[in-house]
């Protein structure tokens, strides 16, 4: 397809129409640590075995069923499960009582895999070493935010669009204590995917806010909450909701 970014992970729009197929129940979380360059997250890059081969990742993965309580609370359960993965995948302890759970995606029909993943943040002090299992995790990195994006705008890294946009959040804020309070303090939100085209035939995530959320037509006028995923990179448009 053309007008297809490389790291637009959606499916055919064809087949973006409700599904009988819930989406498989995972969670991540974002790890930040101040350094004298600024706020640095830590990111993984997945190998070419696992879905989302080559990607950069944050930690995290499906929930699995020892992960949820005995009540059955499934925000308790994706807490567990994003502390489990990041031992897991980086070798990293994890407290799931220090998570600010600041978002919630749900991509839009059209792929064979698809996760729901609860999105949270926790501040780390660590100069540990990373242990990845080269298996799952081929490399990682320690960075800030804003390079993360830089080297995708080059070409140099993949990102899926959950983790392009968690990324400009943080790029917005700094210190780690800052970022922590206002994602604590936002409402937590909820990324309920669709995807539409441009009559220039460039593809568009929306959110709901967008003029064109609800009909997924990308050429309505009005409000902006959309990633436009052109061939040349990403661009995030909004005027509804502050991050």
């Amino acid at each position: 397809m053309a007008n297809k970014h490389r790291n637009d992970i959606y499916g055919d729009l064809d087949k973006n129409q409700p599904s009988e197929q819930p989406p498989i129940p995972a969670a991540t979380v974002v790890l930040l640590r101040d350094r004298p360059d600024g706020v640095e997250t830590l990111m993984l890059q997945r190998t070419s075995k696992v879905h989302f081969g080559g990607m950069w990742v944050f930690p995290g993965g499906r929930l699995d069923a020892d992960d949820y309580p005995a009540d059955g609370n499934a925000d308790n359960a994706a807490r567990v499960a994003a502390a489990r993965e990041t031992k897991e995948e980086a070798g990293l302890s994890v407290l799931p009582e220090n998570f600010a759970w600041f978002a919630h995606w749900t991509p839009p029909p059209g792929r064979t895999i698809r996760y729901a993943t609860w999105f949270f943040a926790s501040p780390i002090e660590t100069d540990s070493p990373i242990e990845v299992d080269g298996y799952e995790i081929q490399d990682h990195e320690w960075i800030t935010p804003t390079k993360a994006l830089a080297r995708h705008a080059r070409g140099e890294i993949d990102l899926a669009p959950p983790t392009w946009i968690t990324l400009h959040q943080l790029s917005l804020h700094s210190p780690t204590s800052a970022i922590m309070s206002h994602l604590h303090q936002q409402t937590v939100r909820t990324y309920q995917t669709r995807v539409s085209q441009r009559a220039d035939g460039v593809r568009v995530a929306l959110w709901a806010g967008d003029a064109g959320y609800e009909n997924s037509d990308a050429d309505l006028p009005g409000p902006r909450h959309r990633l436009v995923m052109s061939t040349s990179g990403f661009i995030f448009e909004n005027n509804v909701f502050q991050y």
